[in-house]
């Protein structure tokens, strides 16, 4: 696909201001890149942007990251993959030090309730208008709608999304070979991705490089939500190393969830705690490191994707069953967010504007953390 190149200081301020103001995890980072690039800049079609997350959905690491490095090369070649992941991530970085430094000195961190009460309802019609507008690229079949459905179905059961993820893409794959060779379907069995532990030793001196490895290893090995994430961090860094105790490595990811930008920024947390700055340097280089390299060997690949029969209909299995995920998402998030007249209102409110009068989202996030703000300002003054 031949791509305009876009000014390189424009992909750093757009990737900068989603990374200040993209909350509420991958599936809200992703709806918010969907307003910029596709609607609002037409940097890309809909589904040109619908197969880079199919295909960010077939490496590990954090999606929305990996969105942004990959939308990066595209409209700015190696530099612009560069920039784009740098300025996605590092206001994130920045807001995740200084909470780290405020944690080891005064022993908590500030509470992001009252935000994340006015932001949550955002997000989730953001998503929505996202679902809505990829969701035709999506089903383009009666059989994608069927495979989507039962990946939505199966995902609110409490499947393993990555079995889901590629079992639909392989059974789609499959059924289309059938149709066209009309030959035997030979069923791919995925085998689940072990994490590689490092070698146990409580007595390990915390070290930078002992810390970057541990790091890189997640940022190579992860799929999936900050609840695995959690879990790979633990194996580690409270099991095998004892560098923290639960409740410091809880601390960490709720930092994570709380800030802006991709929840492995824990890892920045993390770092500072075991080493200070330099730990927080080398914890988040380690973790993010191999998406840009997972990107740059996907972004060759992308251009011969959709030629083959084969790779264009496993890609739209993947694509299907990533927007199922996505709604199975929104609709977790939804019940997480939507808890009283107030943010019920604020959900309302916003799918109205971003429907009717395409406001940009990153001014919606926005208002709708102070609106949060000034409800408990309220609240407390009562």
């Amino acid at each position: 696909m031949t791509t305009t190149r876009t000014p390189l200081a424009e992909i750093v301020r757009l990737f900068l201001r989603l990374g200040f103001t993209a909350f509420g995890g991958p599936a809200a980072h992703i709806s918010m890149m969907h307003d910029e690039v596709v609607t609002r800049r037409q940097w890309m079609t809909d589904q040109h942007f619908l197969d880079l997350v199919g295909a960010t959905n077939l490496i590990p690491g954090p999606n929305s990251t990996e969105m942004a490095i990959h939308i990066g090369y595209e409209r700015g070649g190696w530099r612009g993959l560069i920039a784009a992941g740098v300025c996605f991530i590092m206001p994130a970085v920045l807001i995740v030090l200084v909470l780290a430094w405020a944690y080891v000195e005064y022993g908590s961190t500030p509470q992001g309730d009252a935000l994340l009460y006015g932001i949550k309802p955002v997000i989730i019609a953001i998503v929505l208008q996202a679902l809505v507008r990829l969701a035709p690229k999506a089903l383009k079949s009666p059989l994608l709608l069927v495979i989507g459905g039962a990946a939505l179905a199966l995902y609110l059961l409490g499947f393993n999304e990555l079995l889901i993820l590629f079992g639909g893409a392989f059974l789609f794959m499959g059924i289309q070979m059938l149709r066209v060779f009309s030959g035997t379907l030979a069923l791919v069995l995925l085998g689940g991705t072990q994490a590689v532990a490092l070698q146990s030793d409580p007595t390990a001196p915390i070290t930078l490089w002992r810390i970057f490895l541990v790091f890189l290893k997640v940022g190579a090995l992860l799929y999936g939500s900050g609840y695995v994430l959690l879990a790979f961090l633990r194996s580690d860094l409270v099991v095998n190393y004892w560098w923290l105790a639960d409740q410091q490595l809880l601390d960490a990811v709720a930092v994570g969830q709380f800030t802006p930008g991709p929840v492995f920024t824990t890892a920045t947390f993390v770092g500072y705690l075991l080493a200070g700055v330099p730990g927080a340097a080398v914890a988040t280089i380690g973790i993010f490191l191999p998406s840009f390299l997972f990107v740059a060997l996907l972004a060759r690949l992308m251009p011969h994707l959709r030629k083959s029969p084969w790779t264009a209909a496993y890609l739209d299995g993947i694509n299907v069953t990533a927007l199922a995920l996505m709604a199975g998402v929104l609709w977790q998030i939804g019940r997480a967010a939507i808890v009283d007249i107030p943010t019920a209102i604020l959900a309302v409110a916003a799918a109205f504007l971003l429907f009717r009068f395409k406001i940009n989202s990153a001014w919606l996030v926005a208002a709708g953390g102070i609106i949060g703000l000034a409800i408990f300002f309220i609240l407390g003054m009562l």
